[in-house]
């Protein structure tokens, strides 16, 4: 059974920092791109960040540029997302998702493995 895990959200106060991490079971996560993307409530869904299995980061959503960065540990098989100069806005629930075309995919509910979420509080 495949599982695709988020951890590392939390409550931080704004300017501060988080590193999320992503890691899966089941599967040889090495071999599939992978996107974090977050929602807010009574807001869209949004696209954050994709990695491609080389490691080379393809896109940064405009509201985090800049602020985030993404990265794989092929050794650990997991997926990190570093964030920093939090915002309040950046307050949402993080998800993470795998799929081999993953960094073309747009709609998370298209990936083929995501995982429940971590949720990130950021205090003003």
């Amino acid at each position: 059974q495949v599982q695709v895990v988020e951890s590392g959200g939390g409550l931080v106060q704004a300017g501060g920092s988080l590193r999320l991490s992503c890691t899966a079971s089941g599967l040889t996560f090495n071999r599939y791109e992978v996107a974090w993307y977050r929602q807010a409530p009574g807001k869209e869904r949004e696209k954050l960040s994709c990695i491609r299995r080389s490691g080379r980061s393809t896109y940064y959503a405009d509201s985090v540029k800049g602020r985030f960065s993404i990265s794989r540990d092929i050794t650990e098989s997991a997926v990190y997302l570093q964030m920093n100069s939090l915002k309040f806005e950046d307050t949402a629930m993080y998800y993470c998702a795998a799929d081999v075309y993953g960094c073309s995919v747009s709609n998370l509910g298209r990936f083929a493995y995501r995982g429940q979420g971590t949720q990130v509080t950021v205090s003003s």
